[in-house]
């Protein structure tokens, strides 16, 4: 299913449903409208003369479905095997509640409305228990946070010693310590015997904490080497998905004594 998934022709568009263009997955803000839409339906249904607008809802749902489900199967495409256990059962609720309120649709344009109502309260009480399972994934198996968002108060303030220039080659990745916190660290030479770039950033990726350090870099960037989300060196933009949070970068100066010297970037 992850090989399905990742096949699908979405080019571009794969990064838009992950939400690197907001910061944060698309996922959540999407099931705002099948779930807003349905709840609404359930009031309508609740009250007279209002069978119309409660066949519109359940409409409107079911169409807000296919691009949060989309984004939800982008996402759970990179997670680790017990967040992708859980994300397969909340998909499986969520797709019986599709169901459900296929056949309420199709119920009350058959002028069944009794069936109808029932199809969607049970399509109701589906994607209510979709739901708290996809809470489970958030905020119990951190599935979508970001990983890194710790990293500028676990740091204190001032700088710190990694290790002398030449301890590190050029354009290669390397470990070290920053206070207690792991970074990446890629010297990139300059020509005309300008004094090299010394880059660093923290190195555990803000998607599901991949060691950037085992990263590959290209082009100014660094790859990570779990599922591919690409980070710039200069300041730690995330350029493409899984991750849809930057990674903390951090201040670089080479000292007189020939020391690397680094301290979390102050936010801007």
């Amino acid at each position: 299913m992850r090989r399905a998934v990742r096949a699908l022709p979405l080019g571009r568009g794969r990064d838009v449903l992950r939400g690197l263009w907001i910061g944060h997955p698309m996922h959540p803000a999407l099931v705002q409208v099948p779930i807003g839409a349905w709840t609404s339906a359930a009031v309508l249904d609740l009250l007279p003369g209002q069978s119309r607008a409660a066949r519109l809802m359940v409409a409107l749902g079911l169409a807000g479905a296919g691009p949060a489900a989309l984004a939800g199967w982008v996402d759970w495409a990179e997670q680790r095997p017990p967040q992708a256990r859980v994300g397969l059962v909340h998909a499986a609720a969520n797709i019986t509640a599709v169901a459900a309120y296929a056949g309420s649709l199709a119920a009350r344009l058959k002028g069944r409305p009794v069936l109808g109502r029932s199809l969607g309260f049970t399509g109701l009480t589906v994607a209510t228990v979709g739901g708290i399972l996809g809470g489970h994934l958030a905020y119990r198996q951190a599935a979508g946070v970001n990983h890194a968002e710790a990293v500028p108060r676990l740091v204190e303030p001032g700088w710190h010693r990694v290790g002398a220039l030449t301890e590190f080659p050029a354009g290669e990745p390397v470990r070290r310590m920053a206070d207690e916190v792991p970074v990446l660290v890629v010297v990139i030479p300059e020509p005309d015997g300008e004094a090299d770039r010394v880059h660093v950033l923290a190195d555990r990726c803000s998607h599901l904490s991949g060691p950037l350090s085992e990263g590959k870099i290209l082009d100014g960037c660094v790859e990570c080497p779990w599922h591919g989300s690409l980070f710039r060196l200069s300041d730690g933009a995330n350029l493409h998905g899984p991750a849809t949070s930057p990674q903390p970068a951090f201040d670089s100066r080479v000292t007189a004594d020939g020391q690397v010297e680094v301290r979390i970037t102050p936010p801007r």
